[in-house]
Order: C-alpha cells, then sequence, then structure tokens
C-alpha cells in the first residue's frame, strides 16, 4: 500500500477532501492497529464516493458504510478488525449511531430546511449529523451516539414551532420510500450532456450549460466535461434540479439511437 501523503495527494482534489481522506486513513489505522471497530464521522454521498476509490487503493481492508438503516444517504465508515462479522457488529449494543424523534404540531408546515437549522443553531457540525426524516408531525434525526444527549437537552425549537423530544431505537427509524417517475427515451449517444437532458427534459444546450456552471454531479463527484461517458447505473444530480439515475442501457433504435430507462427523484 502507498503511503499516507502519496494516497493523499493522489486521491483529493482539494484540501477539504484531504481532510476527510485523512481521517478516514487514521480510523483505518486505528482499527487495523488496536484490533477494536472505528468508524469515522458521518459522510455525505460526495464524501463517500471519493473514500470508496481510496479504500480500494488500501487493499480493501474490511468496512461498511452505515447510516442507522438501509439506503441512507448520509454514512459512517466502520472498520471492523479481522475477528468481527458485519453481521455480529450490526446486531452488537455498541453501535456509534443513536436516533432521536421530534414531535411538532402538523400545522407548523416544518421543513428540512427548518429543522437543520435550530440543528446547526445548536452549533453542531454536519459531521456529527445524519440523515432526517420529515413525517406527518415529526422528524426522525440519526446522529452520533455522543450526539444523541445534546439533542435531547437543547434541541427545544425549530422555526417557531416547540419540539418534544425523546430517544427511539435504529430500528424504528421510518423512511419514506422514494417516489421516482421512470423515463423511456433514445439517445444519440451516452455522453453526460445527453443524458442529463434526457433525464429532466433539457435540451442538449441547456444541460450543457448547467454542466459548464459547475451545477452537475456524475456520481456525486462534480463533473465539468459534457461529453464525459455516463453508464447503466450511474447518478447524476443537478442542483436545483435533483437526481436520476442510468437504470438501464439498451440496444439500438431503427434510427440508431441508444434506447435508456432513466429513474429521476421527485
Amino acid at each position: 500500500m502507498a503511503d499516507k501523503t502519496e494516497l493523499l495527494n493522489r486521491f483529493a482534489k482539494d484540501p477539504e477532501e484531504r481532510v476527510v481522506l485523512a481521517r478516514v486513513l487514521d480510523r483505518m489505522e486505528r482499527a487495523q492497529r488496536r484490533g477494536i471497530p472505528t468508524q469515522t464521522t458521518f459522510l455525505s454521498p460526495a464524501q463517500r464516493a471519493v473514500t470508496e476509490p481510496l479504500l480500494a487503493a488500501c487493499g480493501h481492508p474490511r468496512h461498511l458504510f452505515f447510516g442507522g438503516y438501509a439506503g441512507a444517504e448520509r454514512t459512517v465508515c466502520v472498520f471492523l478488525p479481522d475477528w468481527q462479522e458485519e453481521e455480529d457488529w450490526l446486531q452488537g449494543e455498541d453501535l456509534p449511531l443513536g436516533a432521536v424523534e421530534a414531535l411538532f404540531p402538523e400545522e407548523a408546515n416544518l421543513t428540512h430546511r427548518d429543522l437543520l437549522g435550530g440543528l446547526m443553531g445548536l452549533g453542531l457540525t454536519r459531521e456529527r449529523l445524519g440523515d432526517i426524516l420529515m413525517l406527518p408531525g415529526r422528524a426522525q434525526i440519526v446522529a452520533l451516539q455522543e450526539t444523541v444527549p445534546i439533542l435531547l437537552q437543547q434541541f427545544t425549537q425549530a422555526g417557531r414551532a416547540r419540539l418534544q423530544l425523546k430517544e427511539i431505537p435504529l430500528g424504528e427509524l421510518s423512511p419514506a420510500p422514494a417516489e421516482v417517475k421512470v423515463i423511456h427515451d433514445t439517445v444519440a449517444s451516452l455522453r453526460l450532456d445527453t443524458v442529463l437532458g434526457s433525464g429532466f427534459s433539457l435540451s442538449r444546450g441547456k444541460a450543457s450549460d448547467l454542466i459548464a456552471a459547475g451545477r452537475v454531479s456524475l456520481n456525486h463527484r462534480e463533473c465539468l466535461k459534457g461529453d464525459k461517458a455516463v453508464a447503466e447505473g450511474d447518478v447524476i444530480t443537478c442542483r436545483g434540479l435533483g437526481k436520476c439515475i442510468l437504470k438501464t442501457v439498451g440496444g439500438q433504435s431503427r434510427k440508431g439511437r441508444t434506447v435508456i430507462e432513466m429513474e429521476r427523484y421527485l
């Protein structure tokens, strides 16, 4: 395995990524050195996307990404010692994450932004907080275990609404099923600008402008190249428009265009 400085130089494209990846390597080395499970703080999808190739270059150390429930967007990266199986860790009593449920009057119409603003107002950094699940009259907040007492004691208000808080088991988290629109289309090529246009009903010119403006990410990493090849399973996000996934790439239409199926998240 390459040394730490070489790895950081290779995989971090800016100082912020370098800090994140240095922490990941520190956690990995601690798990290997001490023979105990260790974990990072919460990673965003973009941070996870840059972490995964780093771990591949390190020989795929034993790890998993965990956000409190299946399909979580924000996750911690957990490194496991040789003696511990993933299933045993998940069923253990010392999981590093906890959850808090905040109740509020339904007529308060609180949004994800209101909850996150209130949490930031406590001085909490985003890396200490996982997903925030919005439900009628309540919100469920995943957090590092050591952050849970702070939420229970101090998170009393979001927007203008008073909150009633209680700790809940991770098994009681209730993520809403994603709402998606299935798109069947044909494209001239599997370029990013073309597929982006198909996913969001844009002209190729408008799609190219959004890419050039730095608003588009491919697999959670900013991409400024409109001619970047897109493959089946790739995730395309555009600030202000949302997210879509290229689910399948089929054969050719009678006009020689590529048949694709996409899912756009609503």
